[in-house]
């Protein structure tokens, strides 16, 4: 039997990666798409990212089932620096292998993994909560799936799409976690 369904959902495509970047004309389109999906999966619960982007991808479902967003800061994207990296991709790509990797301003892989399993951790103590839609980011979203499959790494991260749907289902205490058509 399954005791919980959480939709991790990575926000529509934005504009930007600052917090305020909005989502552009495609994103606004997926984001409206959205909610026949996520009105099929029975979605509930929503708890997003504080940043714009994500807020923006969730707010048609929100507004068409009269279903408020709990806003998490837990839930905003990880910084991997404060500083400018010409070499960003390959810098990143060294954090899913080396977890306590800081860079100047940022944040580790293991810290960015703590701060989102908090999240998770509140929706799974949470026993009126069945389907729960977590609005994040690709990045943050990918160390989380990484936890449960540890064959999700760097290559993962770079395949998702704006937006992807995992659904994480505990069953019997297990954690399963998949990957969405949509």
């Amino acid at each position: 039997m399954i005791e919980k369904k959480i939709y991790l959902i990575r926000h529509c495509k934005a504009t930007g990666q600052e917090p305020l970047a909005e989502l552009t004309n495609e994103g606004r389109e997926k984001a409206l798409e959205l909610v026949s999906i996520l009105e099929k999966l029975h979605v509930d619960h929503i708890i997003s990212s504080p940043y714009k982007r994500a807020l923006q991808t969730v707010e048609p479902f929100s507004e068409s089932k009269g279903i408020p967003i709990t806003i998490d800061e837990n839930l905003q994207e990880r910084v991997l620096s404060a500083d400018p990296m010409e070499d960003w991709l390959e810098q990143l790509e060294k954090t899913f292998i080396e977890r306590d990797l800081t860079f100047s301003g940022g944040e580790s892989s293991n810290d960015a993994l703590i701060r989102i399993r908090k999240v998770l951790e509140e929706v799974f103590e949470k026993k009126q909560m069945q389907h729960v839609g977590i609005v994040s980011h690709g990045n943050i979203l990918s160390l989380l799936i990484n936890h449960y499959d540890s064959t999700f790494g760097f290559a993962g991260w770079q395949q998702m799409k704006n937006p992807d749907i995992f659904v994480l289902e505990k069953v019997k205490g297990v954690i399963y976690i998949n990957k969405m058509d949509h």
